[in-house]
């Protein structure tokens, strides 16, 4: 699986921290910013692949856990600081789920949202791992 966490620059100052994301921070540009916010603890987000789009996730506030699958191999990632980031390439598929009360989840996109680029049936992203 090809996933990495990456740490997202930062400038402590004694009055707060702030974290910097720039055109070089992430290896894609990105399209689209969209997060998740006020999910329940027993609900799940993701469920689904993409065949073009990469994503960067970060825990803005609580925490996580990411559950990645490459078709061969399910890996277990908890998201829980805002100064490290996800980077999902293509063809993973992703759930997100145990979110802690006030869990923010960014998500950073390198493409604009197209239906047809999302695998959302897990038979069918199984079934494009075999060709």
């Amino acid at each position: 699986m090809k996933i990495e966490i990456i740490d997202i620059p930062k400038i402590k100052d004694r009055r707060g921290n702030i974290a910097v994301i720039e055109k070089d921070s992430i290896p894609f540009a990105i399209k689209r910013v969209y997060y998740l916010y006020d999910v329940p603890s027993d609900a799940y987000r993701g469920g689904h692949a993409h065949t073009q789009q990469q994503s960067f996730l970060i825990a803005l506030s609580g925490s996580f856990e990411v559950i990645l699958d490459d078709g061969l191999k399910r890996e277990r990632i908890m998201l829980n600081k805002p100064d490290k980031g996800l980077l999902i390439p293509t063809g993973i598929w992703r759930e997100i789920e145990n979110f802690s009360s006030g869990a923010i989840c960014l998500v950073l996109a390198s493409t604009d949202f197209n239906e047809n680029e999302y695998i959302r049936d897990y038979q069918d992203f199984k079934l494009s791992k075999q060709t």
